[in-house]
């Protein structure tokens, strides 16, 4: 088991799709030792796995930095916390006591705060370009605006009003003919290397905008795709604003 030491390693910080793949990777290869293997079982014991270590290493972590006073091992503590704070978004309901315990240590702003505020954030909006281009609030300018418009509009037809773009009735309406998910492509590959540019350089803002005809269908679908590629692929903040739908959320 000494592969989860670097999975879930406080400062490693892999993105949850690839914690999953190397999961799915490992149980593929015990397979070949264990036929009968129960992976239900096996993913519920490592998840208690995981958590003490994070555990183990949050005490260690504590005791070098707060009565030690190594700065090193306190600079690693809000990570570790980051880690547990993923952990318990599925709550440990057989140990009650405990899992409020880790949320109140989770959600102390002291731990919060220092972590979130050194990533970058992607601000990704929807909108209707009649009502105009959402204005970058963050005050650093820049960053994309795609049209939408381009590609076949469910809102054309009266049956799609009714829903938008996060609607199963909408998702499949756009990629029954690919051409949603062509245009998104070629999304990914601008903006791909631009985060991976301003993570580097230490950028605290990127808006992402998409623009169509009543900020409905088009722009609301490729907005969550898009939040949903980064969130999976970097160690970022994503927000998502559907401005015409009033809705806002973070990944």
């Amino acid at each position: 088991m000494m592969w989860r030491l670097f999975i879930w390693q406080a400062r490693s910080r892999y993105p949850e799709d690839l914690k999953q793949s190397l999961v799915e990777s490992y149980l593929r290869a015990l397979k070949g030792y264990v036929p009968n293997l129960d992976e239900e079982k096996f993913k519920s014991r490592l998840r208690l796995f995981v958590l003490f270590r994070t555990l183990q290493v949050l005490g260690a972590y504590g005791f070098r930095g707060y009565f030690e006073k190594k700065p090193h091992f306190l600079g690693s503590v809000p990570f570790a916390i980051d880690n547990l704070r993923r952990l318990i978004k599925t709550p440990f309901n057989q140990y009650p006591y405990l899992n409020e315990v880790l949320t109140k240590l989770t959600t102390m702003t002291q731990f919060y705060e220092a972590v979130q505020d050194r990533r970058l954030e992607v601000s990704i909006y929807s909108f209707a370009y009649k009502k105009g281009i959402p204005v970058d609030n963050s005050g650093n300018g820049g960053g994309y605006v795609f049209d939408c418009r381009s590609i076949n509009n469910p809102g054309k037809y009266e049956y799609y009003r009714q829903f938008n773009g996060m609607d199963q009735e909408v998702i499949k309406f756009l990629e029954d003919d690919g051409e949603i998910t062509n245009f998104l492509n070629h999304v990914y590959s601008l903006v791909d290397p631009h985060v991976k540019r301003f993570i580097e350089r230490k950028f605290t803002h990127l808006q992402v905008c998409f623009g169509c005809t009543g900020g409905q269908h088009r722009s609301v679908y490729c907005a969550e795709h898009l939040a949903e590629h980064l969130a999976g692929k970097f160690d970022i903040r994503v927000t998502v604003t559907h401005r015409e739908l009033d809705i806002e959320k973070m990944m």
